[in-house]
């Protein structure tokens, strides 16, 4: 069935006449960089004037911190402090780096709460603020339980990941994000990239028996890529037909010369097989998508919020909760490496592919998440 308009900026079919929706995304995110410093200022005030309204997302004020934060890193040290004085605890990224007196009420109400829900939510803003002592108070907790603990489903190790960063046993910081962010956008065509999402491969899933994809090649000797320390290519393989049904992520180990080893994965309940969804032009729209990655940095956030970027480094937009793998060789928690949009590379489809490193042992991981 043909459909009656089409976008006037990408020409996708549509139902209805306007912009698609990642057309209309982009004109509004345009229009944020456009701000004014009064414009911003502006925001800045109404949001603190508001600032109960974070905790809904309907309110403007939740949609304008996100914009803030996201696109232009303007979170001050005065909306965090009036967060604090409202008792404002959600979303957690308001509290990033925030200033130590911000933290050291925090880490007062966290101590003093007796409520779960609410020790979750302050084990969060915490995680977002970062510093050592935020750190030496989720260990304290950690080694000496509080009652609401119980009620709880992971230990305050775990909630300082969504911050970037977590804990071991002896109380070491481990940093699980890096801290620059590239964007990966709409290139013109035969543009040179030091990232490649989509490349077809010849062998073929067996599984499904769909094609093996690199879905995600960068050279790190770019002089954008040198944050990552790598020295040379990593490539990302897996079937993007049955990446999301796996128990657990998929894993490789990359060469820096461009090659890959793939590890044996099982599919959900033992499965031997599964059906492949992927049709011919499907591989072809992987393959001849347009990105590139962008000639300058953004904000870390700058992909958090939105379902339309595609991004290297920074904090990625988890569609459940975040979840830092571990690696197969050395056991320790993988760093956050790059997120893609499905629907981004393949019309109509859904969901979010997280892609993670261990350098140490040269090994990436592979997962899903999707509503």
């Amino acid at each position: 069935m043909s459909l009656k308009y089409r976008c006037p900026s990408c020409g996708t079919s549509l139902g209805y006449e306007g912009l698609c929706w990642k057309c209309q995304m982009e004109k509004e995110r345009q229009d944020v960089l456009a701000w004014s410093p009064e414009q911003i200022a502006q925001k800045r005030e109404k949001l603190m004037e508001n600032i109960k309204g974070l905790e809904d997302y309907q309110e403007p004020a939740f949609t304008d911190f996100w914009k803030l934060l996201s696109y232009l890193d303007a979170i001050t040290p005065e909306i965090q402090k009036a967060a604090l004085e409202a008792k404002v605890f959600y979303p957690c990224e308001i509290y990033y780096h925030a200033p130590e007196d911000v933290r050291d009420g925090l880490k007062s109400v966290l101590l003093e709460t007796k409520d779960a829900n609410e020790a979750a939510n302050l084990m969060s803003c915490l995680a977002m603020q970062g510093d050592d002592q935020a750190l030496e108070t989720l260990l304290e907790l950690e080694r000496n339980p509080r009652p609401w603990r119980k009620r709880l489903y992971v230990d305050p190790s775990i909630y300082a990941q969504c911050g970037g960063w977590t804990f071991d046993k002896e109380g070491h910081r481990i940093h699980l994000n890096f801290d620059t962010c590239y964007p990966m956008v709409k290139g013109t065509a035969n543009e040179e990239t030091p990232v490649k999402i989509g490349r077809l491969r010849e062998d073929t899933c067996p599984y499904c028996g769909g094609k093996m994809v690199d879905i995600f090649v960068l050279d790190g000797k770019d002089e954008r890529l040198k944050f990552l320390g790598l020295d040379g290519v990593l490539t990302a393989t897996c079937c993007p037909n049955c990446v999301g049904f796996l128990e657990g992520p998929a894993y490789n180990r990359f060469t820096l010369d461009g090659g890959t080893e793939v590890f044996p994965s099982k599919l959900y309940d033992d499965e031997e097989e599964m059906e492949c969804y992927m049709r011919p032009e499907d591989y072809k729209s992987m393959a001849e998508n347009p990105f590139v990655l962008a000639k300058n940095p953004v904000p870390l956030f700058y992909g958090a919020f939105c379902e339309d970027v595609n991004t290297v480094g920074g904090f990625a937009n988890w569609v459940q909760d975040w979840e830092y793998t571990t690696c197969p060789v050395c056991g320790k928690p993988m760093k956050y490496l790059a997120q893609i949009q499905w629907d981004t590379i393949m019309e109509g489809t859904e969901g979010t592919l997280y892609i993670e490193v261990c350098t140490d042992c040269k090994v990436v991981s592979m997962q899903h998440q999707q509503t």
